[in-house]
């Protein structure tokens, strides 16, 4: 079996959102262990100047429905990023990994010489290959904000190990 814009993303991105929602469910045993909120995650940060818990799982779910939208040649859907509880953050990651369930190989296999613009704030947008996207942009970012999300938790003491980032085999 040879390697394809499809087998490079979907699979990867439901099996580490699959972890995700394990990480949550651990987030979730931890505070009730030791009686304190769980919502007291959500703010989480590294550091002042960092994005907290709450809008890292939200971009690595935004960063998916884009990417499978954008290479399949579908409009994005729209999520309003209102999520308040460790409950609908998993609501939001089960509606993505359904999203990224919902496409079929055929839809982003062939897509590596598509021409993907991506918006900016500066007006010009970044051009890429579908290949350079996936590879040099979607994957970096989709892994950037999962492990941060990862290193929030276990900041937060969640007993979190290296099989909970990498998932079931």
């Amino acid at each position: 079996m040879s390697i394809t814009m499809h087998s490079v993303s979907a699979p990867i991105f439901v099996r580490t959102l699959t972890s995700m929602l394990v990480w949550l469910d651990k987030a979730q045993a931890h505070a009730e262990a030791r009686k304190f909120d769980v919502n007291n995650f959500l703010g989480l940060r590294l550091a002042p100047d960092m994005l907290p818990f709450t809008r890292q799982i939200q971009i690595t779910t935004d960063g998916v429905k884009g990417c499978m939208a954008r290479l399949s040649g579908q409009e994005i859907p729209k999520w309003a990023d209102t999520e308040t509880s460790l409950d609908e953050l998993r609501a939001r990651i089960r509606k993505t990994i359904d999203y990224v369930q919902s496409f079929s190989a055929a839809q982003i296999d062939g897509t590596e010489e598509k021409e993907i613009l991506l918006p900016t704030r500066q007006g010009d947008p970044l051009r890429f290959t579908g290949e350079a996207y996936l590879k040099h942009y979607v994957l970096p970012n989709f892994f950037f904000h999962a492990t941060t999300t990862y290193a929030l938790l276990r900041h937060g003491g969640v007993d979190l190990g290296k099989r909970d980032y990498l998932g079931a085999a």
